[in-house]
């Protein structure tokens, strides 16, 4: 779905009612515990969790003017999108993620390069998105972008 929002709060104004308490929950867990450094913002379209250029200056590669992204959040029609930047650039933490998911969920992964759909509003692993939060700083990004994404 297509949310037309300057800001994280107007995004989550527009939200279907059955969709705010999860989005909220889900938004709040990652802002509790990624590390200091990391930015809220509106990023595509979606909420945005980014390296903003006062710390990054370089900017996204595909569009300099734009921060660095990490972690998106989005109500989709279907579902609740999580992206992670770091599941896609990280072999490791990808394969960390797909060992500990079972046993957080009792609906299969359904997940894409750096795509967590959440199609059960009912089964979502919050606990695990914590954990995941946990797992990068914005340093570690940073070396992990300019190494693996970054040319």
């Amino acid at each position: 779905m297509n949310y037309k929002a300057d800001t994280p709060a107007a995004y989550m104004a527009q939200l279907p009612e059955e969709r705010k308490p999860v989005v909220s929950k889900i938004r709040e867990t990652i802002r509790e515990h990624l590390p200091e450094g990391f930015e809220e913002q509106m990023s595509y379209g979606m909420l945005g969790f980014v390296v903003p250029h006062s710390v990054y200056p370089a900017g996204y590669h595909c569009d300099t003017k734009l921060p660095l992204p990490f972690i998106n959040l989005a109500s989709q029609k279907n579902y609740v999108a999580l992206y992670h930047s770091g599941i896609y650039a990280d072999k490791k933490l990808f394969d960390w993620f797909v060992a500990v998911y079972p046993k957080h969920c009792k609906r299969k992964l359904d997940m894409g390069k750096s795509c967590i759909r959440f199609k059960d509003m009912n089964d979502i692993p919050y606990e695990l998105i914590a954990e995941l939060c946990t797992k990068m700083s914005v340093k570690d990004w940073i070396t992990l972008y300019e190494k693996n994404i970054k040319r």
